[in-house]
C-alpha cells in the first residue's frame, strides 16, 4: 500500500470528523452533508438530496464495514481499514463521488466549473490552495471547467491503496 494512500486517508478522516471529537458518528455526516449542500445553492433540491442521501449511505456502510466494536463510532484506525479494502466500499464511493460532481454541475452539462467546485470542496473543509491545485491538475477548459467525469473519477482514486502521483494528492501536500 501507498504512503500517499494512507495520508489521503488521514486527511479525510480529519475533515469527515467534523465536531472535532478524534472519531467519526452519524451525526458528523449529516454535519458535513448539510455544509455541502448548502455550498451549492444553485443546484436542484434533488441534487441537494441525492448528496445528502449519499453522504448517509457513506456512513451506513462504514459503520457496517469498519465499526468493530459496534459502538456506533469509527475510529482512525477502523477508518483505515478503507485503505485496505476499496471494494468493500466502491459502491457508497461511486454514489458520494457522482453525487458530489452532479451537486458541482447545476446545468448538468457535464461541467463543473471552478467557483462550484471551490465552493463544494471547501464545505468539505479542503484548503483554498490545495482546491486550485487539484482543479488545475484535472486540465481545466480555456472556460475553467473540468469534465464531471473526471472528477468522479479522481475521487474514486483518491481511496485507491495502490495509486500515488494522483490529482488527488494536491489536497495532502501543501501547494507549491
Amino acid at each position: 500500500m501507498e504512503q500517499a494512500a494512507i495520508e489521503r486517508v488521514r486527511l479525510i478522516f480529519g475533515l469527515f470528523d467534523a465536531d472535532g471529537s478524534g472519531s467519526l458518528e452519524p451525526e458528523d455526516f449529516d454535519l458535513m452533508a448539510t455544509r455541502v449542500a448548502a455550498a451549492a445553492p444553485e443546484s436542484s433540491e434533488a441534487a441537494r438530496a441525492a448528496m445528502l442521501a449519499a453522504f448517509r449511505r457513506y456512513w451506513t456502510t462504514l459503520a457496517a464495514e469498519l465499526d468493530v466494536n459496534r459502538d456506533g463510532r469509527i475510529t482512525f484506525e477502523e477508518f483505515s481499514a478503507l485503505v485496505l479494502s476499496p471494494e468493500r466500499f466502491s459502491a457508497a464511493l461511486a454514489d458520494f463521488a457522482e453525487s458530489l460532481a452532479a451537486l458541482g454541475d447545476p446545468d448538468s452539462d457535464g461541467l463543473v466549473e471552478r467557483e462550484g467546485f471551490v465552493a463544494l470542496m471547501t464545505a468539505i473543509g479542503f484548503a483554498r490552495p490545495n482546491i486550485d491545485a487539484l482543479f488545475d491538475a484535472f486540465q481545466p477548459s480555456a472556460a475553467d471547467r473540468i469534465a464531471a467525469p473526471v472528477w468522479v473519477a479522481g475521487i474514486k482514486d483518491y481511496y485507491s491503496p495502490d495509486k500515488a502521483g494522483i490529482a488527488g494528492d494536491h489536497l495532502v501536500v501543501a501547494p507549491g
